[in-house]
């Protein structure tokens, strides 16, 4: 039979005022210590992200925003997990091929930013599963998944409620004199085309006319600006996208210079300048995506995770409610939930 060595039986059989016993004892200590410390390595965790956005460079606060999320619930990247990241660089049309890479990688979760995004993935794969984030479209009304609260299949995430009636109202609301509203959506996105039309299906009970401002790419933004100086609206629109978003300071830098007000569904923008937003923010909702890739990791379902609906949050720039010269009305300053 092997001898089992411990502490406590070399201490019961060697003289701790012999120097051969007390050599030995410390070998036994040091050999216990060093069968202690060989643990297994801990097991590495792959996940895929699918991203709409241009490279990695440009990306970085969107990327350390989930890993910081995922190191603080265990998961590390260079320790216990590994992140294949796959970015359309703005190409819609690239996200099935990408999709499909990650799927081949054999990636334990897939996470995805935007519709588009999600979309390509869920057709890439009904066995991976899927956290969808960075989503402003009703999941369910896109085939996401079969409802909120029990999505089924491979695919949950986090959303936000369709808002634009109210936002639209509170637009109004803080500038009574609007009443011609350009949109800036992209075509490409099918989220998009949901916003303007849930734009369009608002503007009329609020006295409201809109003007479509396609804008595919960047430059198609700045082309798009130019193109309305000679009919100035009295409001810009984005619908939340990655072009939009990549020029919302370019967006707003003009507004304030034809004293145009702004609204946007993100926080983001308007930290970028633009003067109101109804929703939530994209680093709300990575942190959002950590938590539920944490519970898949863990076992859980993803068909049994209800989609997490992200509670709105109105937020205002000062300085650009400053440069308009908007007065703010008492009955609109108590609903404000944030001043940047």
């Amino acid at each position: 039979m092997p001898l089992r060595l411990t502490s406590r039986s070399y201490r019961a059989r060697v003289s701790p005022g012999n120097a051969i016993g007390t050599a030995m004892i410390a070998l036994a200590s040091v050999a216990i210590s060093a069968h202690a410390g060989a643990q297994p390595a801990a097991k590495v965790r792959t996940i895929g992200w699918l991203l709409q956005t241009a490279a990695p460079g440009n990306d970085a606060p969107r990327a350390e925003d989930l890993q910081r999320s995922l190191r603080d619930l265990g998961y590390a990247e260079g320790r216990n997990l590994r992140i294949e990241y796959r970015y359309a660089n703005g190409d819609l049309a690239r996200l099935d091929a990408l999709a499909d890479e990650l799927v081949r990688l054999a990636v334990e979760v897939l996470v995805t930013s935007g519709e588009p995004a999600a979309i390509a993935a869920k057709r890439a794969t009904r066995s991976i599963p899927i956290v969808a984030t960075e989503m402003t479209a009703d999941p369910v009304k896109s085939g996401l998944v079969a409802s909120l609260a029990r999505p089924g299949g491979n695919v949950t995430g986090v959303a936000t409620e369709e808002l634009w009636p109210k936002r639209l109202a509170l637009l109004r609301e803080l500038v009574p004199s609007v009443s011609t509203v350009a949109v800036l959506w992209n075509p490409a996105n099918a989220a998009n085309a949901a916003c303007k039309q849930e734009i369009g299906a608002a503007a009329p009970a609020l006295n409201l006319q809109l003007r479509d401002l396609e804008v595919r790419d960047p430059r198609a933004v700045d082309s798009a600006l130019a193109a309305l100086v000679k009919d100035l609206p009295h409001a810009l629109v984005a619908c939340w996208d990655d072009v939009t978003l990549a020029k919302a300071k370019t967006i707003a830098r003009f507004a304030l210079e034809h004293r145009l007000a702004t609204l946007a569904p993100l926080t983001d923008y308007v930290e970028a300048g633009v003067l109101l937003s109804l929703g939530t923010s994209l680093s709300t909702q990575r942190r959002g995506a950590a938590r539920y890739v944490s519970r898949i990791l863990s076992g859980s379902a993803p068909g049994d995770l209800p989609v997490e609906n992200s509670q709105p949050k109105l937020v205002i720039n000062e300085k650009t409610l400053q440069s308009l010269r908007l007065p703010l009305p008492v009955s609109f300053q108590v609903r404000i939930d944030e001043v940047l």
